[in-house]
């Protein structure tokens, strides 16, 4: 399978492996649920190739624009930007593949949103969902926190979510990248923190990934 085209994105391996696990590739329908600018959505859509499609969803209406400008010109599968909430999911179609990332820590309810995604998605079909344990990131070896978010810790209780939302668990696994001094991992805290970690040793919140799949053929 290519290589994911998210090279600055930190937390890009473990959604890699997630995707080779699969063999997604030409022709696959996807479903990218809070996607934001459309990074992956983009990524997902160079896989699937000009046969595939990919459904871009996301609450903020102003992201339309952004998920278009960067599907622009790429080459890859049609991607297809939806503006709804993650609660209300409802698509087209069934899809062979639904993903979400850093999503769940920041709705009401992480189960009844497991739950929409798992019925978009086809019979056999495959649930991928990546959230964070954020309590054991650590900068300069002190607990980094994230007031902000409704489910800081939900990456924990990923694996027995998907079980709850009557889906197969066939892999889980956390990732956490690491650093010191000037870098990616460095940039990363910053752009999501504000604040700049120096040269102190950064611990990024591990980010457990779910492989999970729908009953059916």
């Amino acid at each position: 399978m290519a290589e994911l085209e998210l090279r600055n994105d930190v937390y890009r391996r473990p959604l890699q492996t997630a995707l080779q696990r699969l063999g997604l590739g030409a022709g696959w329908r996807c479903a990218d649920i809070g996607a934001g600018g459309g990074d992956v959505s983009v990524a997902l859509a160079a896989l699937v190739g000009p046969t595939g499609r990919v459904y871009a969803v996301d609450i903020d209406p102003a992201r339309r624009d952004e998920v278009a400008e960067a599907a622009a010109g790429t080459g890859g599968g049609q991607v297809v930007a939806i503006t709804q909430a993650a609660e209300e999911l409802v698509l087209p179609e069934q899809v062979d593949l639904v993903f979400c990332r850093f999503l769940l820590l920041h709705v009401v309810d992480p189960l009844v949103v497991l739950t929409k995604m798992a019925s978009a998605v086809r019979p056999g079909g495959w649930l991928v969902a990546q959230e964070p344990v954020t309590s054991a990131g650590r900068v300069g070896g002190l607990p980094l926190s994230m007031p902000s978010a409704r489910h800081a810790d939900v990456g924990a209780l990923l694996p027995g979510l998907a079980g709850a939302a009557s889906l197969e668990l066939v892999d889980a696994w956390a990732e956490a990248p690491a650093g010191a001094g000037p870098g990616p991992v460095a940039d990363y805290l910053e752009d999501l923190t504000g604040v700049s970690p120096g040269d102190d040793p950064v611990l990024l919140p591990p980010l457990v990934t779910v492989v999970a799949r729908a009953p059916g053929n």
